[in-house]
């Protein structure tokens, strides 16, 4: 029986593009490995996370139509936050876009964000710690 989801692609353009918003936004990258004929193995997550996000270079027309896409318009990805405020600076200081103000939901503070491919996400900080809560 499987026991975690351990990574997951993430479709970027390029992977110094990605590598740089992702640090810049706080993330670890815990490998960069060039794996020849310009591919890469690039790992990286959040500090003290257990799943991590492979920065997976398009290849294609159809990946590269898939860039931003990958979640079909929905928010896809949730970022937990432990300080709310902190983080909706970090990430507007790297070039993420806000879709709306924050807002207070029965789960916890909320806001969707876009990463710069389009990627929808958002930064939650949950009402109870141990993500009790009813989710979105």
């Amino acid at each position: 029986m499987p026991r975690r989801i351990a990574l997951f692609s993430l479709l970027v353009p390029d992977y110094d593009a990605a590598l740089a918003f992702f640090t810049a936004i706080g993330f670890d990258c815990r490998e960069d490995t060039d794996l020849g004929g310009g591919k890469r193995w690039v790992r990286i997550a959040p500090p003290g996370a257990e799943t991590e996000i492979l920065l997976a270079r398009a290849a294609g027309e159809r990946q590269e139509a898939a860039i931003g896409e990958q979640g079909g318009g929905r928010v896809w990805l949730f970022l937990e936050s432990q300080d709310f405020d902190a983080d909706c600076h970090r990430l507007a200081a790297a070039g993420a876009r806000f879709e709306e103000a924050p807002r207070d939901e029965p789960y916890g503070r909320v806001a969707v964000w876009s990463d710069p491919w389009g990627n929808r996400w958002d930064l939650i900080q949950f009402a109870r710690p141990d993500r009790g809560g009813t989710a979105p």
